[in-house]
């Protein structure tokens, strides 16, 4: 059996961080956002997340700061364009039950294509959602895959630093 990522998840946080899921290298590691080329960690700091750069080793630290991480779909791949329809939707029922247990502010969506196949939509914008999921205001960021070339560091910044000036009330 392949290996898999552990949530970062805890009971009422500001922010669950949804990776469409993981990286075989995170899987492998068992850290998130461990990939060479990932931006994720980075991102984070530069945003105004985190006081400092999180090393993917040190994930579980985010907890402190009312942060968590979780993937949409368990299965790890190379790329996430591996996944089929019927991953996305065979995981919905777990997604939601563990919304519903941890009750998080808001669900940040990492790519399109998790919150597209748990919603049911066609077409979303990045940024704050009109509808909220199991009770949690949904926020589509980009995701910072390296494989993502159509966003710049600079860019993921400015998206992710929208989500936290709306939680930071700045």
């Amino acid at each position: 059996m392949p290996a898999q990522l552990t949530d970062i998840i805890g009971p009422d946080l500001k922010v669950l961080f949804c990776g469409i899921n993981p990286g075989l290298k995170s899987a492998l590691d068992g850290h998130h956002f461990s990939g060479r080329s990932n931006r994720f960690w980075k991102v984070l700091h530069q945003s105004g997340f985190t006081p400092k750069q999180i090393e993917p080793e040190n994930d579980k630290t985010i907890l402190e700061l009312g942060l968590g991480l979780t993937t949409a779909v368990a299965r790890a791949t190379a790329r996430a364009d591996e996944l089929s329809k019927e991953e996305f939707k065979e995981s919905i029922d777990v997604f939601k039950n563990k919304t519903e247990q941890f009750h998080p502010q808001y669900i940040a969506f990492l790519g399109k294509a998790a919150y597209i196949a748990f919603s049911g939509k066609k077409q979303i914008s990045w940024g704050l959602q009109p509808d909220d999921f199991c009770g949690a205001k949904v926020w589509v960021l980009p995701n910072p895959s390296g494989l993502n070339r159509g966003f710049t560091l600079v860019d993921l910044v400015s998206h992710y630093a929208e989500l936290y000036r709306a939680i930071s009330g700045i």
